[in-house]
């Protein structure tokens, strides 16, 4: 498949990149700065993108057959002025003037449903931590009411807690819900969950939990 990546410079975006190329997928990979980008080998082209100007994107999302979005906030001021659902808003503008339909997102598990029965102290955590970051929430909340707008084949992905651990290959995906006990995910988990979502017609315009 052909595919772009935006946000490939962050820890799910270079492993999702590194997954891509060792399935054999031609990778498209937006960053700021190519020069610094430590993922090299066949099938990868890395190129400057202005994710401010959605008409500079429609070159690097014409004729994929899905784009994949890593975009966050690196701070709190940058979700506040809600820098990722802006960002996004610029892709989607561009696929859909080039007609591409396929779009994977992260967003994260906060932004789900509760858990059914969740013990008391998933509960407690939970509720502390979406204080905390209650403006990132928010800036995916308004991504993910955006996508849901548009005409786009979209999947918002919602890792919980991220975590640095190996692939596995071995986690949950659940589909317009959050199990119970869903705890912490691996960045290279979600980088594999991300691309098996592609292909699966179950996941599209559905928000996808990934947890272990």
């Amino acid at each position: 498949m052909k595919l772009t990546v935006f946000g490939a410079t962050g820890r799910i975006g270079a492993e999702l990149v590194r997954q891509a190329l060792a399935a054999g997928h031609q990778v498209t990979a937006v960053v700021r700065d190519p020069g610094r980008f430590p993922v090299t080998g066949p099938g990868l082209e890395v190129v400057r993108g202005d994710l401010a100007d959605p008409e500079s994107l429609r070159p690097e999302v014409a004729g994929r057959d899905a784009v994949l979005s890593c975009l966050g906030a690196n701070n709190r001021a940058d979700a506040a002025a809600g820098i990722t659902a802006r960002l996004t808003g610029s892709i989607v503008k561009a696929m859909d003037a080039e007609g591409t339909r396929r779009l994977l997102v992260i967003s994260a598990g906060p932004v789900g449903p509760e858990a059914p029965d969740d013990p008391f102290l998933d509960r407690l955590t939970l509720t502390i931590v979406t204080r905390v970051l209650k403006d990132v929430y928010e800036d995916l909340r308004r991504t993910e009411a955006a996508l849901a707008e548009s005409a786009l084949d979209w999947t918002a992905v919602r890792p919980v807690r991220l975590v640095n651990k190996p692939r596995t290959g071995s986690y949950r995906t659940t589909i317009g819900a959050t199990p119970r006990s869903a705890r912490t995910i691996g960045r290279a988990d979600v980088a594999d969950a991300m691309l098996a979502m592609i292909d699966d017609q179950a996941t599209v315009k559905q928000g996808v939990c990934v947890s272990y």
